[in-house]
Protein backbone atom coordinates (compact mmCIF):
# COMPACT_ATOMS: atom_id res chain seq x y z
CA UNK A 1 0.00 0.00 0.00
CA UNK A 2 1.51 2.98 -0.84
CA UNK A 3 0.92 5.92 1.59
CA UNK A 4 1.34 9.73 0.63
CA UNK A 5 3.39 12.25 2.95
CA UNK A 6 -0.01 13.64 4.30
CA UNK A 7 -1.78 10.44 5.30
CA UNK A 8 2.13 8.96 6.88
CA UNK A 9 1.70 12.19 8.76
CA UNK A 10 -1.83 11.96 9.83
CA UNK A 11 -1.19 8.41 10.83
CA UNK A 12 2.45 9.46 13.02
CA UNK A 13 0.17 12.68 14.82
CA UNK A 14 2.94 14.88 13.07
CA UNK A 15 2.97 17.54 10.66
CA UNK A 16 3.65 17.37 6.70
CA UNK A 17 7.23 19.71 6.97
CA UNK A 18 8.04 17.54 9.83
CA UNK A 19 8.01 14.14 7.50
CA UNK A 20 9.48 15.71 4.47
CA UNK A 21 12.36 17.27 6.69
CA UNK A 22 13.04 12.71 7.32
CA UNK A 23 12.74 12.23 3.95
CA UNK A 24 15.06 14.59 3.44
CA UNK A 25 17.69 13.85 5.92
CA UNK A 26 17.35 9.96 5.01
CA UNK A 27 15.34 9.51 7.92
CA UNK A 28 12.94 7.81 6.85
CA UNK A 29 11.86 4.55 4.44
CA UNK A 30 10.18 6.25 1.52
CA UNK A 31 10.41 6.29 -2.87
CA UNK A 32 9.73 8.57 -5.56
CA UNK A 33 6.16 7.62 -8.12
CA UNK A 34 6.32 10.38 -11.09
CA UNK A 35 8.31 13.05 -8.75
CA UNK A 36 6.19 12.71 -5.69
CA UNK A 37 7.39 11.02 -1.90
CA UNK A 38 5.41 7.21 -1.19
CA UNK A 39 5.76 5.15 1.45
CA UNK A 40 5.16 1.64 2.10
CA UNK A 41 2.79 0.43 4.97
CA UNK A 42 5.02 -2.27 6.14
CA UNK A 43 8.26 0.24 6.71
CA UNK A 44 6.69 2.68 7.92
CA UNK A 45 5.46 -0.05 10.61
CA UNK A 46 9.15 -1.19 11.01
CA UNK A 47 10.73 1.74 11.25
CA UNK A 48 8.37 2.76 14.30
CA UNK A 49 9.07 -0.47 15.99
CA UNK A 50 12.68 0.51 15.31
CA UNK A 51 12.82 4.13 15.69
CA UNK A 52 14.67 4.15 19.05
CA UNK A 53 17.51 2.80 17.25
CA UNK A 54 17.84 5.28 14.35
CA UNK A 55 18.18 8.44 16.70
CA UNK A 56 14.57 9.78 16.06
CA UNK A 57 14.05 12.45 18.38
CA UNK A 58 11.31 11.22 20.83
CA UNK A 59 9.10 14.37 20.53
CA UNK A 60 8.62 13.95 17.22
CA UNK A 61 6.52 10.74 17.99
CA UNK A 62 5.65 11.56 22.08
CA UNK A 63 1.86 10.10 22.59
CA UNK A 64 0.90 14.03 23.90
CA UNK A 65 -2.00 13.85 26.71
CA UNK A 66 -5.38 13.28 26.44
CA UNK A 67 -6.87 10.35 25.69
CA UNK A 68 -3.76 8.94 24.16
CA UNK A 69 -1.64 9.41 27.09
CA UNK A 70 -3.25 5.84 28.84
CA UNK A 71 -3.45 3.93 25.32
CA UNK A 72 -1.16 1.03 26.52
CA UNK A 73 -2.43 1.09 29.59
CA UNK A 74 -6.32 0.82 28.43
CA UNK A 75 -4.93 -1.61 25.75
CA UNK A 76 -3.33 -3.95 27.91
CA UNK A 77 -6.36 -3.50 30.40
CA UNK A 78 -8.65 -4.45 27.65
CA UNK A 79 -6.75 -7.56 26.28
CA UNK A 80 -4.49 -9.09 29.41
CA UNK A 81 -1.34 -10.98 30.26
CA UNK A 82 -1.11 -14.63 29.51
CA UNK A 83 1.90 -16.64 31.17
CA UNK A 84 3.20 -20.12 30.11
CA UNK A 85 2.10 -20.17 26.50
CA UNK A 86 3.29 -23.67 24.70
CA UNK A 87 4.87 -24.07 21.47
CA UNK A 88 8.62 -25.41 19.99
CA UNK A 89 8.92 -22.59 18.20
CA UNK A 90 7.24 -18.88 17.03
CA UNK A 91 4.38 -20.27 14.75
CA UNK A 92 3.13 -22.97 17.37
CA UNK A 93 3.53 -20.30 20.16
CA UNK A 94 1.53 -17.64 17.85
CA UNK A 95 -1.05 -20.24 17.00
CA UNK A 96 -1.27 -21.41 20.58
CA UNK A 97 -1.62 -17.76 22.12
CA UNK A 98 -4.44 -16.91 19.62
CA UNK A 99 -6.39 -20.02 20.54
CA UNK A 100 -7.07 -17.76 23.67
CA UNK A 101 -7.00 -14.38 21.91
CA UNK A 102 -9.07 -15.13 19.12
CA UNK A 103 -12.24 -16.33 21.62
CA UNK A 104 -11.55 -13.26 24.12
CA UNK A 105 -11.63 -11.05 21.01
CA UNK A 106 -14.69 -13.12 19.59
CA UNK A 107 -12.65 -13.07 16.17
CA UNK A 108 -12.09 -15.89 13.71
CA UNK A 109 -8.61 -17.62 14.98
CA UNK A 110 -7.91 -19.48 11.91
CA UNK A 111 -8.39 -15.93 9.99
CA UNK A 112 -6.32 -14.02 12.75
CA UNK A 113 -3.62 -16.56 13.34
CA UNK A 114 -2.72 -16.80 9.17
CA UNK A 115 -3.13 -12.77 9.44
CA UNK A 116 -0.15 -12.99 12.09
CA UNK A 117 1.92 -15.15 10.49
CA UNK A 118 1.64 -13.83 6.99
CA UNK A 119 3.09 -10.32 8.35
CA UNK A 120 5.80 -12.27 10.56
CA UNK A 121 6.77 -13.87 7.55
CA UNK A 122 7.45 -10.89 5.43
CA UNK A 123 9.32 -9.43 8.32
CA UNK A 124 9.67 -10.72 12.26
CA UNK A 125 7.99 -8.17 14.36
CA UNK A 126 10.97 -8.54 17.50
CA UNK A 127 12.36 -4.94 18.37
CA UNK A 128 15.47 -6.27 19.93
CA UNK A 129 15.99 -7.45 23.68
CA UNK A 130 13.99 -10.64 23.80
CA UNK A 131 10.78 -8.68 23.00
CA UNK A 132 8.24 -9.38 19.77
CA UNK A 133 5.68 -7.02 18.47
CA UNK A 134 2.89 -9.65 16.53
CA UNK A 135 0.24 -7.52 14.89
CA UNK A 136 -1.86 -7.68 11.90
CA UNK A 137 -1.75 -5.56 8.68
CA UNK A 138 -5.61 -5.43 8.82
CA UNK A 139 -7.94 -3.73 11.52
CA UNK A 140 -10.66 -6.60 13.14
CA UNK A 141 -11.59 -4.40 16.32
CA UNK A 142 -14.68 -2.87 15.47
CA UNK A 143 -15.27 -1.00 18.87
CA UNK A 144 -12.85 2.29 19.59
CA UNK A 145 -11.34 0.23 22.40
CA UNK A 146 -8.20 -1.14 21.29
CA UNK A 147 -6.93 -4.51 23.06
CA UNK A 148 -2.93 -5.48 23.67
CA UNK A 149 -2.14 -8.98 25.23
CA UNK A 150 0.95 -9.66 26.46
CA UNK A 151 2.37 -12.99 26.09
CA UNK A 152 5.09 -15.25 27.86
CA UNK A 153 6.08 -18.43 26.09
CA UNK A 154 7.00 -21.72 28.40
CA UNK A 155 10.49 -21.05 26.57
CA UNK A 156 12.19 -18.41 24.76
CA UNK A 157 11.52 -18.77 20.91
CA UNK A 158 14.58 -18.70 19.17
CA UNK A 159 13.77 -18.96 15.98
CA UNK A 160 12.05 -15.48 15.91
CA UNK A 161 14.23 -13.70 13.62
CA UNK A 162 15.43 -11.01 15.53
CA UNK A 163 18.05 -8.90 14.22
CA UNK A 164 20.20 -8.95 17.61
CA UNK A 165 20.05 -13.04 17.96
CA UNK A 166 18.50 -12.60 21.56
CA UNK A 167 15.97 -15.24 22.07
CA UNK A 168 11.98 -13.78 22.37
CA UNK A 169 10.43 -14.22 25.99
CA UNK A 170 7.97 -11.49 25.72
CA UNK A 171 5.25 -10.93 22.81
CA UNK A 172 3.04 -7.84 22.71
CA UNK A 173 0.30 -8.71 20.18
CA UNK A 174 -1.47 -5.64 19.49
CA UNK A 175 -5.02 -4.34 17.98
CA UNK A 176 -5.77 -1.72 17.23
CA UNK A 177 -9.16 -0.19 15.59
CA UNK A 178 -7.29 1.71 12.87
CA UNK A 179 -4.31 2.44 11.16
CA UNK A 180 -3.64 5.37 13.32
CA UNK A 181 -4.41 3.49 16.69
CA UNK A 182 -2.11 0.58 15.44
CA UNK A 183 1.23 2.77 14.39
CA UNK A 184 0.58 4.88 17.86
CA UNK A 185 0.81 1.42 19.55
CA UNK A 186 3.60 0.17 17.60
CA UNK A 187 5.48 3.36 19.03
CA UNK A 188 4.34 3.40 22.57
CA UNK A 189 5.70 -0.54 22.87
CA UNK A 190 8.84 -0.21 21.07
CA UNK A 191 9.49 3.03 23.48
CA UNK A 192 8.38 1.13 26.60
CA UNK A 193 10.47 -1.80 25.84
CA UNK A 194 13.92 0.48 25.03
CA UNK A 195 13.58 1.24 28.92
CA UNK A 196 15.84 -0.72 30.53
CA UNK A 197 13.33 -0.33 33.79
CA UNK A 198 10.76 -1.93 31.88
CA UNK A 199 12.98 -4.95 30.25
CA UNK A 200 13.84 -5.98 33.46
CA UNK A 201 10.34 -5.76 34.88
CA UNK A 202 9.36 -8.03 31.72
CA UNK A 203 12.17 -10.24 32.00
CA UNK A 204 10.48 -11.52 35.45
CA UNK A 205 7.08 -11.82 33.79
CA UNK A 206 4.54 -10.09 36.04
CA UNK A 207 1.08 -10.46 36.24
CA UNK A 208 -1.42 -8.52 34.63
CA UNK A 209 -2.02 -5.54 37.96
CA UNK A 210 1.88 -5.60 38.44
CA UNK A 211 2.37 -4.86 34.96
CA UNK A 212 -0.99 -2.00 34.54
CA UNK A 213 0.51 -0.24 37.34
CA UNK A 214 3.99 -0.34 35.67
CA UNK A 215 2.91 0.66 32.42
CA UNK A 216 0.77 3.54 34.29
CA UNK A 217 3.38 5.34 35.97
CA UNK A 218 5.26 5.19 32.71
CA UNK A 219 2.67 6.42 30.36
CA UNK A 220 2.14 9.19 33.13
CA UNK A 221 5.14 10.31 32.79
CA UNK A 222 6.04 10.71 29.07
CA UNK A 223 5.27 14.03 28.76
CA UNK A 224 6.83 15.39 32.45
Amino acid sequence: MDLKVKEVADLLNVSSTVVEEWVLEGRIPCYRIGGEYRFSRIEIEDWVLNKNNQSIREEELKPGKGNRQFSLYRAIHKGGVLHSIPGKNKEEIIRFAMEIIANDLKLDKDVLTEMILDREELQPTAVGNGIGVPHTRESFIQSHQDAVYVVYPEKPITDYGALDGIAVDTLFFIFAHDDKSHLHLLAKVAHFASQEKSRTLLKQMPNRLALLEEIKNWESGLNH
